[in-house]
């Protein structure tokens, strides 16, 4: 079965066409490429892996409570509405909502493929086209990974508008550091963040890993944009580059609300859908997790020199202003060892079910 069976509403299109029109570039210098770049590139080669063997997909998960996070981190968690439900019809909302959020994790890698394939194309330099590649192939892994996981939910969603639209400009735009800035930057910048929230929260085992691994690719593409921008925006007039953080601005607001506004879920489940999404909006732990999702956003934007009194006005507003004293290559370095962690704790569970210890693996398998 497809996912697209999966999706509780009817009448949404198998396939989304975007017309583009941009330059393909060949770069004819050949030259050796700046040095960061070619770092990275060669780190992006070295640390490819295989969505299949790499995860032990035999893991399934809890039909309650799939991903095992705690109930108290939903925006309906101690609502009227939420007090009202049975024991039951609270499973099948955690349910649904943890499936709408890998939803939106694997329509939001799909659409990071796109985006690397055609900065492939537009680059201009061949440093970036080389990483460019190999997040291609990094991409294609992450959309294996979350469609496995995902079928395991026995539920799905479709992309949301906020996404939608974002991906939309992002691919459309001819300019090619407009896709950077869109994709790189915004969209898998919340995605780190919200990729760590389950990393880090979940009890699940194998949730926990499917997001590990795919941040410890994402973290080297976010610097991949990183560096690049940081190298090129100097060479931009101050009109060029205030339009950029015009972007950044509104892509942000727009963005704010992609992880939280689950409406789709309330719908598909017969809830009141306004009553549902007022309560979550409003609710601390919403407000909590919408700041938790620019944290590595902010330095981002900080370090590719796109901070001028605009987007900072903006994320005083947005309570996330505070988060531009993060170091991102430090934070790179995290998840790239906490990764490195779940290889080594399952290289022991596996070692000990081979030497019959097969009653450790769960505890094992859950452990910090």
């Amino acid at each position: 079965m497809s996912l697209r069976e999966l999706y509780p509403m009817p009448d949404i299109d198998p396939i989304w066409t975007v017309p583009q029109e941009f330059d393909a570039v060949f770069d004819w210098e050949f030259d050796e490429g700046r040095q960061s770049l070619m770092h990275l590139y060669q780190k992006g080669k070295d640390m490819q892996w295989d969505a299949v063997n790499r995860i032990d997909w035999s893991q399934e998960l809890d039909p309650e409570n799939p991903m095992e996070l705690p109930p108290e981190v939903g925006g309906l968690y101690g609502s009227p509405i939420w007090e009202k439900m049975s024991e039951k019809e609270r499973n099948e909302l955690m349910r649904h909502s943890q499936s709408w959020n890998i939803s939106q994790f694997l329509q939001g890698e799909q659409a990071a493929l796109l985006c690397a394939a055609k900065i492939v194309q537009q680059v201009p330099d061949l440093d970036a086209k080389f990483y460019a590649a190999t997040q291609v192939m990094d991409e294609a892994r992450h959309v294996e990974a979350y469609r496995l996981l995902l079928k395991k939910f026995e539920v799905a969603y479709p992309m949301t508008s906020p996404l939608q639209e974002l991906v939309d400009q992002a691919l459309r735009d001819s300019r090619w550091d407009m896709t950077y800035l869109a994709m790189q930057v915004v969209i898998e910048g919340l995605a780190l963040a919200a990729f760590g929230a389950i990393r880090d929260m979940a009890q699940n085992p194998l949730a926990r890993m499917v997001n590990a691994y795919v941040m410890e690719d994402e973290a080297r593409h976010v610097a991949f944009g990183r560096i690049s921008l940081r190298d090129y925006y100097p060479q931009l007039t101050q009109a060029e580059r205030d339009e950029r953080e015009e972007f950044l601005t509104e892509a942000c607001w727009l963005m704010r609300g992609r992880m939280t506004d689950a409406r789709e879920v309330y719908r598909a489940l017969d809830l009141p859908e306004e009553e549902c999404v007022q309560y979550s909006e409003n609710s601390e732990i919403t407000q909590h997790y919408r700041s938790m999702l620019f944290q590595r956003i902010v330095p981002i934007v900080k370090d590719i020199g796109i901070f001028g009194n605009g987007i900072q006005r903006t994320f005083e507003e947005m309570g996330v202003l505070g988060y531009a004293e993060l170091d991102p290559e430090e934070l790179q370095k995290d998840d790239e060892a906490k990764a490195k962690e779940f290889d080594a704790r399952r290289a022991y569970v596996e070692a000990v079910a081979k030497a019959g210890g097969d009653g450790n693996v769960t505890a094992v398998g859950h452990a910090e």
